[in-house]
């Protein structure tokens, strides 16, 4: 996967960002270990430093747990910590570095993902970080970085349906991978974990930044599955790139509408 394209058609900006978030951190992967098996192993093992858990770094976090790291974050807010325990942020709120430490600890030994909040300043917990000596494999700043527009041949494609998210979606995600090439494993990756992890947030979306040829494939095989009853409902595919955007709406016993 590319690096992602600040944009969502729908509306849920969030998606995008973490999408956004995942693809600099699963990059950091690929130059830190080139064989294609990183992309797939993701960043087991790693601590990810998320800092101050703002929109950006809830975003973030979400990100690492997609991408399978330990993450850390901080906010001494009650409403935030709150949210980000009910929308499945965050797995761990707790009140001192000395918790976080020790379920990070635990969680990057065994190579899982996990994200722990601590309600705490951020910058008081940076400066017990550093008198402790511990170095985040994974800095904020470096994972915030994104594109500022799309490069020749990247689109972004994003996908909805009428009814039943629950039941479609998943056979629309299946269809998505058949389209990728086989050393695209990140994109594979962030289609199989981003479901789970994003929840309720994505509202019944799907969004994957790739290039025109996965565009294409997956249009022709969505179209294919929808006039052969495989999915009786009306699916949107949505296409934007340097040239510009378009979506189609494939919908059983009709003609695909494109505009």
């Amino acid at each position: 996967m590319t690096n992602s394209i600040e944009w969502c058609p729908a509306g849920n900006s969030f998606l995008a960002e973490v999408e956004g978030r995942y693809a600099a951190l699963m990059e950091t992967a690929r130059r830190r270990e080139p064989q294609p098996e990183a992309a797939e192993s993701g960043l087991g093992g790693r601590l990810l430093y998320a800092g101050l858990l703002d929109e950006a770094g809830r975003a973030l976090v979400v990100a690492g747990n997609i991408a399978g790291a330990a993450t850390l974050t901080a906010t001494a807010d009650p409403t935030l910590q709150k949210q980000a325990v009910r929308d499945g942020v965050v797995d761990f709120l707790v009140t001192s570095l000395d918790e976080a430490l020790r379920i990070l600890k635990n969680e990057i030994r065994k190579g899982e993902a996990v994200a722990v909040c601590v309600a705490a300043d951020p910058k008081a917990m940076e400066r017990e970080m550093a008198e402790r000596g511990v170095a985040p494999d994974l800095l904020r700043d470096v994972a915030l970085a994104s594109s500022d527009g799309y490069a020749p041949g990247v689109v972004s494609v994003s996908w909805r349906v009428a009814t039943m998210p629950v039941q479609w979606l998943p056979k629309l995600d299946a269809l998505a991978v058949e389209c990728l090439p086989a050393q695209a494993g990140g994109a594979r990756r962030w289609l199989q974990r981003a479901p789970r992890y994003m929840g309720r947030m994505v509202k019944g979306e799907r969004l994957l930044t790739a290039d025109a040829e996965f565009a294409a494939c997956f249009a022709e095989r969505v179209r294919r599955s929808v006039e052969a009853g495989e999915i009786a409902t009306p699916v949107t595919v949505h296409v934007c790139g340097a040239k510009g955007c378009e979506e189609s709406t494939f919908s059983p016993g009709a003609e695909t509408i494109a505009r």
